[in-house]
């Protein structure tokens, strides 16, 4: 008997290793720079409609457009606007390739008489012309441009307030647009609608002094979901945080329906960007600490799986499985420890488990765009000190 309880007790010693052997570490692939499209200062992003890609931004204070292959090769230039000073800040593609961008004009005289509005806190620390008079900029506007470059139309909804809009989204019904309001004690979230036409809706306002609306979604149901930050109790829900991140539910009514705070004790979170599968990426900061945080969420806002990675912070999401972001720090799935902060493209499964990783190189500081296309495949859109750059996969 003690032979026999001599043999297992060996073979279990023998098998353990096996069983407690950790999972291969994922080998982290450089990216492929695709082109440079520019600099910081006069590129908000970039989509793609088709094989070509659009920048949008701010040059010489007028809000522009242009296409390229993806060669670098310009297929077309357009300025949007002929105000005094206009900024587009985002854009995004509907089923048919047509480009919708938002953006800020001044107002038209006569809509609405002029108030003393303070400027925005810009939160985002969005790049806009030091020369635009930003106090001016009080009329949210959609321009549609057509794939060859063509303007559509141009719409505006007027509002009294100094506005930035943020994100933008759009389906067969119309677009939808959020942002950054400056109100009398200091900024608010909004979100403004337009139909297919170019019609806008009533313009509904989050919150009333210090939050912000950074993402937005359709759903089909006519619904909408918001992200972002705020440090102001909303929809009866208290602030925990110093700041905390939020998840807005809008009905179809536009009356918010819930409210749903990510918070960290004594530090402030915020939600950069949603896409349509409501895949969350964020920033956390608390304790000296900066993490980027992503999270996939149900339709009721129940959250499936969640990391949290070292980071500079703003983190972007696309598609349900793909993040971006500036990483900082060693990740235990990962074949990565940085000495100097890198951008880094992590791929998930389903369930949220880590399957691929790709970095773009060192000196680029920012995570500006992550695109998914059909015809282009995965696009990440970067910021150095002096130029913006898109990369691309190698293949796997």
């Amino acid at each position: 008997m003690k032979r026999f309880i001599a043999f297992v007790l060996l073979a279990s010693l023998a098998i353990a290793p096996l069983a407690q052997a950790a999972p291969k570490k994922i080998t982290v692939k450089p990216m492929q720079l695709l082109t440079t499209i520019g600099i910081p200062d006069e590129v908000s992003g970039a989509v793609v409609s088709g094989k070509s890609i659009i920048i949008f931004g701010t040059k010489s204070l007028k809000a522009y457009a242009r296409a390229i292959d993806v060669t670098g090769k310009e297929l077309w230039n357009l300025s949007l606007d002929q105000s005094a000073a206009s900024i587009a800040t985002a854009a995004a593609v509907d089923s048919a390739g047509d480009i919708w961008i938002a953006g800020a004009t001044p107002l038209a005289t006569g809509l609405i008489a002029p108030t003393s509005t303070p400027s925005p806190l810009n939160p985002d620390s969005a790049a806009i012309p030091p020369a635009v008079f930003i106090g001016d900029l009080q009329a949210i506007t959609i321009w549609k441009v057509s794939p060859t470059g063509t303007l559509i139309f141009t719409t505006t909804l007027p509002t009294s307030s100094v506005l930035f809009p943020t994100a933008i989204t759009v389906d067969k019904n119309g677009a939808s647009t959020v942002g950054i309001m400056a109100t009398k004690n200091g900024n608010a979230g909004f979100l403004a609608s337009a139909d297919s036409a170019g019609a806008f809706s009533k313009l509904l306002q989050i919150g009333v002094s210090s939050t912000t609306a950074d993402a937005v979604v359709r759903h089909a149901d006519g619904t909408f979901t918001i992200a972002g930050s705020s440090s102001e109790t909303l929809a009866g829900k208290k602030v925990v945080g110093t700041s905390d991140g939020i998840l807005v539910k809008v009905s179809k009514i536009l009356k918010i329906a819930s409210v749903v705070r990510s918070s960290i004790a004594k530090g402030t979170r915020k939600w950069n960007s949603a896409s349509s599968s409501l895949l969350l990426a964020g920033e956390v900061i608390a304790a000296g600490k900066t993490e980027s945080a992503i999270t996939k969420f149900s339709l009721t806002f129940v959250p499936a799986w969640t990391y949290r990675f070292n980071s500079t912070g703003p983190t972007l999401s696309a598609s349900s499985n793909q993040a971006f972001f500036i990483s900082t720090g060693a990740i235990a799935q990962l074949n990565w420890n940085p000495k100097m902060p890198t951008p880094l493209l992590l791929t998930f499964d389903s369930k949220g488990v880590i399957t691929a990783a790709d970095s773009g190189p060192i000196g680029q500081n920012e995570v500006l765009g992550l695109l998914i296309s059909k015809e282009l495949g995965v696009l990440a859109l970067t910021s150095s000190a002096e130029s913006v750059s898109i990369f691309t996969l190698l293949p796997r």
